[in-house]
Formats: structure tokens, sequence, C-alpha cells
């Protein structure tokens, strides 16, 4: 009876051991997550996709370890929502962040709750945009709102509001860097979301770089003076012009003082902008800002009463990619700070990088900048992403990913079933070489914010490595057809080309399909249209009055009418 009992606590005993090697070993085999993200990152910006413009040795040496997408995209083109659904796994419609303007709803589930709750320690350092307390994360440190280039303001989770002096860019990694050294803990996997405020609007790059981009040329586009013939009138009418709209002071370093001077009239919030950033700055930090800019006002002094507007145009994109492209220069060389971190602690094998912006931006194509129209520059996103021994190094994707897809993409990875209703697709077959198990050929996209800063219509859209068929719903009520193989550069409205009919009749009954999928409908959209005339008739809604809002509402009923 003993030899019996013998026998059988022995075999309990091995098989515990089996259990507990079986669980460390699941434990040790989850990868480590690393979501790297900047805001407005253009994909034209980036060397591995185009190096006209600036070169981006760190951030390309993740292509290079894995793989580049080249359709990568998003849901929605604006920084709040992106970011919504990036951690819902949720269209704008249902996680509820339509816009910039609404909060988010925090009772939404998030990818990193989950993921804390499986056993992944979690942290963000950087730019969520909303919200001052997220969840399901160990420790954060996040700017307020779209924050500060210099001397910057964080929330914290632990150490309540703090200010820290220095270049956003470098803090942020900084941050990164101390918790990765003196926080993680290396019996749990983590996931980490390292989050850029650069290279977004007003563009002030660091001091070490302000002498070598202020006298830089840049290439400019072939559509700078794109006239919008030929496509529908919310194309025309939007607020993003370089010339008309980005103003002197605030986005191309005019001082305050040479625009009285040559009697330049503001425009939008120019002196304020550009007041609210000088007034952060150091005297060492001023002094060294104003000295790079000094040489440019004064050129620009002794041109600008005899300069076209076609030069004027010119000057602007030319000030404009100067610092666009320095806020940049930053963010590359942090991108190799951690990457250099990574393979100094043997932390590359076992996790996965993934490097993105919030969405695509305008550098001048169509004379514009900023993002929101469905238009390549604005929808397309970068996405590079490596993941040592699962993805093959070096390798392309044309397929159609969003960032709807990452929840599910990090949740598969980790082993941990992702919740019904997401509506994304987990990427794991396109990183690991099983394109054939990929099933979507086609994105829905939908933008909501209007009216209100930069007056860019309401619209949703079907896209597919072919085509774009796209509806403006409000203001106007117009369709539009974009062949993107044989007009890359979006020139063209063919809706009404009978060439295209049978063509135009199959998008749009896929496109009533995914809407019906992805539960967007027309009720939807009317009570969020009702949601912001309300506020912006109030006067609530940033970057339109009142009597703007009067004017829409006219024109609608006029529309309505035909």
């Amino acid at each position: 009876m003993r030899k019996i009992t013998v026998f059988i606590l022995g075999v309990l005993a091995t098989s515990l051991l089996f259990s507990c090697s079986q669980e460390e070993k699941k434990v040790s085999d989850r990868p480590n997550i690393i979501f790297i993200m900047s805001d407005d990152h253009a994909y034209q910006a980036i060397s591995a996709y185009d190096n006209s413009l600036i070169e981006t040795p760190n951030i390309d040496r993740i292509a290079d370890m894995g793989i580049l997408f080249t359709n990568a995209s998003v849901t929605n083109s604006i920084c709040a929502p992106s970011r919504a659904t990036i951690l819902t796994g949720k269209h704008s419609h249902l996680n509820g962040k339509i816009d910039n303007h609404f909060p988010f709803d925090t009772t939404n589930i998030t990818f990193p709750q989950i993921l804390q709750q499986a056993g992944y320690q979690t942290a963000m350092f950087g730019k969520l945009h909303f919200g001052n307390n997220p969840k399901g994360f160990d420790q954060f440190k996040i700017l307020p709102g779209q924050g500060a280039y210099y001397n910057p303001d964080f929330i914290t989770k632990n150490e309540g509001n703090i200010r820290v002096e220095g270049y956003v860019t470098d803090i942020i990694t900084d941050m990164t860097l101390d918790w990765l050294s003196n926080e993680r803990k290396a019996d749990q996997p983590f996931m980490l979301m390292y989050l850029h405020k650069a290279p977004h609007r007003s563009w002030l790059m660091a001091e070490r770089h302000l002498e070598d981009f202020t006298n830089r040329s840049f290439p400019e586009p072939a559509t700078l003076f794109d006239d919008y013939s030929g496509r529908t009138s919310p194309v025309a009418e939007a607020e993003m012009s370089i010339l008309k709209h980005m103003s002197w002071a605030g986005d191309n370093k005019v001082f305050p003082e040479v625009m009285d001077e040559l009697g330049i009239a503001e425009i939008g919030y120019d002196k304020i902008r550009y007041e609210n950033e000088m007034k952060r700055l150091t005297p060492s930090q001023r002094e060294h800002f104003l000295n790079a800019y000094s040489k440019i006002n004064e050129e620009f002094k002794k041109a600008y009463p005899s300069m076209t507007e076609e030069e004027i145009m010119k000057w602007k994109y030319q000030r404009y990619m100067q610092d666009y492209l320095g806020t940049i220069q930053a963010v590359d060389e942090n991108v190799g700070r951690l990457l250099d971190y990574l393979e100094a602690n043997n932390l590359m094998e076992n996790t996965i990088i993934v490097y993105t912006s919030d969405q695509g931006f305008y550098l001048g194509e169509h004379g514009w900048f900023d993002k929101r129209f469905v238009y390549d520059q604005s929808f397309k996103t970068p996405l590079l992403v490596a993941w040592p021994g699962k993805t093959k190094a070096g390798t392309r994707s044309d397929e159609m990913v969003q960032n709807l897809d990452f929840a599910q993409t990090f949740l598969e990875a980790a082993g941990v079933e992702a919740p019904s209703d997401m509506q994304g697709e987990s990427m794991i077959p396109l990183l690991t070489g099983n394109e054939d198990k990929w099933t979507r050929d086609e994105v829905y996209y939908h933008y909501y914010e209007y009216p209100a800063e930069h007056m860019v219509n309401r619209h949703y859209a079907i896209v597919t490595k072919d085509y774009k068929l796209i509806h403006y719903y409000y203001v106007e009520d117009q369709w539009e057809l974009i062949d993107r193989k044989n007009d890359p550069m979006e020139l063209k409205n063919v809706y009404d080309d009978p060439a295209y009919s049978e063509i135009r009749k199959d998008l749009h009954e896929r496109l009533d399909k995914l809407r019906e999928k992805y539960k967007d409908n027309s009720q939807l959209s009317q009570r969020y249209i009702d949601m912001l005339l309300e506020d912006a008739s109030a006067g609530k809604v940033f970057g339109v009055s009142k009597e703007r809002v009067d004017e829409i509402k006219e024109r609608r009923k006029k529309v309505e009418s035909q």
C-alpha cells in the first residue's frame, strides 16, 4: 500500500512540475509588445517609404528587421479618434470617439486592460491626447491634451502633475528607458506604448537641429498648385491650404513684429499660437530659437513686398518642411536610442516592435497640410513591424490593414481571446508568412468633424487596392470615384464616367455590405451631426463661429430641397 501511495504521489508531483513548467513556458513565450506611435507622421517622411525628403535610418531599422506595410490605413483620419480605435478595436461610430470635440467614453474596454488582466506589465509614456487616467496601465506619464514641445507638463500615475525641462521627444524617451531599466519586471511580459507628440503642429524642432534644418531646401510635390478641378466641391472648400490657412507666426515662425511691420494680417490663432510656445522657453532656449529664425525673418522682410502669390506659396512650403522634418529628426534619433537599448539588453528576440502614426499627413500634396480626407496622404499611415524569429526580415506587404487591427493582433500574439465586439482582423498571419489566411480586400473609412477647424465635409468610403468610392453627405451630398492605379495622385473623379459604370455599381453594393458589417448607418450619422451642430451653435466647437454654423444650416436646407 505504501508503494502505491508513493507511486501516486510521484505521478502527482511529476504532473505538477510538468504543469508548472508548461505554465512558465506559456508566460515566457508570450512576446513583449512595444507600440511606437508618432503624431501626424506622414509615410512620405520615412525613408523606408521615400527618401526624397529625409533620411530616417533608425525607423528604417524596424522595416529592415521585419515588414513594411504599403497599404496600411486609418478608419478616421484625425488624432483622438484614431487613438480610440487603436485602443478599442472598434470604429469611431461604435466606440463613440468620432472627433476631437466629444470626450472618450471611458466605459470602453481597451486592449491594454485585457493584457494587464492577462498578466502583462503595462506602461504608457507620451501623448494619449484624451483623458488623464488611462485604464489598464501599471505606469503612465502622459502629456495633457496636445502637450508642448519645450519644457512639457505631464500627468503621471504616481507623481501628480509635473513639468520637465527639455525637449519633449527626448524626455518621453528618457521616461521610457527609465521604466525599462528600473520598473520592468523580468518575470512578466510587458506592453509598452511609447507615444511621440512630434511631428504635430506647430512644429518646433530641437535646439540641436535648428541651424541644419532652417538652411535646407526640399523638393516640391507635383500637386502643390492643385486647382481642385475635376472633383467634388468639398475638396475645393477645405481650409487646409498652405498658402491661405497656414499661419505666419504660429506655423511659419514669422516674428509678430515683422508681421506688423509688413502689414500682414493674422491667419486664425496666429500670434497667440506663437506666443504660447515662446513663453514656455527658458531664456537660453529662446535666445537659440530667435537666433536661428532671425536670418529667415530678415530675408523675408526684404523679399515679401515684391513676392507673388506663387512665390509666397513656395516660401511657406519650404518653411513648413524645414520645421516639420526637423521635428522628425529627433523622433528618429530617439527611436534609435530605444532600439539600441533593446539590443544591448537582449530584449529583441521575443518582442514585437511597431512603428506607426495616428494617421498620415499632407506635405504640400494638393497644396495642403493637415489630414482628414480619405485621399492617400492622410488615409494611409506608416506601419513597420518587427518580430524577430516570426517575421521575415526586409519584407513588404500591400494588404489592406488598418489601425482597427492592432488590438486583435496584440491579443492573439499574447494568446488572449479578443472580445467578440472588436471589429478588426488580427495581422498575425501577415506577420508570420501565412498571407493565405488574411481575408480582407477592402476597408471602411468615416470622417465626422464638420463643421469645425479645416472645414472638411463629413464623408465615408470604401477603399480597395484599386478604387475608392467616397460619399460626402454633409453639408453636400456628392459621390466621388477614384481609380487608384491609373490616377495615383487622385486628381480625377470618374464617378459619372460611363466606362466605370460596372465598377461603380459593384463598389456601391460592397459599400452597403461594409456599412452593415460594421454597424454604421444614416441614423447614427444624423445623431452625430445633431450633437455637433448643437455645440457649434452654442460656440463650443473650436475653429467655427456661430455665424458660420447658421450659414451651413441654410446651405444644407438648399441642398435637401434640390
